[in-house]
């Protein structure tokens, strides 16, 4: 059974532990880098993105201080990503006062795709809360675990720990992969970030690779009707 299908709980829970466990590595880097536990911790609770996360102490650890224009911008470039994600999911979701500004903390890859995996608009919202708040909590602790370990796990591909979150997310779109259109907007978005990543920093492939993807998902619905 794909995980998409499973219960939105079990499915969430199941994406908070996968995603948190590389959560680890993040914390031994993050020492590694020169950051102490308190600044790490900072990192996770707040910024709370992992692929943003990873970029800024991995330009921070190249120049220290000096770097840190470079370190948030990279930072920036690869969670803007999550900018896109919020305005697919505000109609769906409409959280009103304080609501919004946790909602939008929470509106991650993980919590995006769970959402998104669902049929009825009951489990979206539900997949959406649920898996984001499992990520904060399970990242947030691994967080501690790896910054506490330091450099012992400072690689996460020792462990697999890198391979984790990204076959949690692969199973989940799986069930729409399938689809012939699912397959080919699939297909263009691996190739393009693929090859762009060859000639560009961090960050943008994804950005490119995703408008592509939207503007030929966008041609294929226009084309069916």
């Amino acid at each position: 059974m794909s995980i998409g299908k499973g219960s939105v709980t079990s499915v969430s829970i199941s994406v908070g532990i996968a995603t948190g466990i590389y959560g680890i590595s993040f914390g031994a880097l993050s020492v590694t880098a020169g950051f102490d536990l308190w600044r790490t911790m900072a990192l996770s609770l707040l910024m709370f993105s992992g692929g943003s996360q990873f970029a800024f102490v991995a330009v921070f650890a190249t120049g220290g201080a000096s770097a840190l224009p470079a370190a948030i911008t990279s930072a920036w470039l690869v969670g803007i990503r999550n900018g896109f994600y919020a305005l697919t999911l505000a109609p769906k979701l409409g959280p009103k006062g304080l609501l919004r500004a946790f909602a939008a903390q929470l509106t991650i890859d993980e919590s995006t795709a769970v959402s998104a995996s669902r049929e009825n608009s009951e489990e979206q919202r539900k997949g959406f809360w649920l898996t984001g708040l499992a990520v904060f909590v399970f990242w947030n602790l691994a967080t501690v675990i790896g910054a506490l370990l330091g450099s012992i796990i400072s690689d996460p591909k020792i462990f697999g720990l890198d391979a984790a979150a990204a076959a949690a997310l692969f199973a989940l779109v799986w069930p729409r992969i399938q689809k012939s259109t699912g397959a080919i907007i699939a297909a263009i978005s691996i190739l393009g970030s693929t090859l762009l990543s060859l000639y560009l920093p961090s960050g943008f492939p994804v950005l490119l690779a995703a408008a592509v993807a939207v503007s030929v998902g966008f041609w294929l619905d226009r084309s069916k009707s």
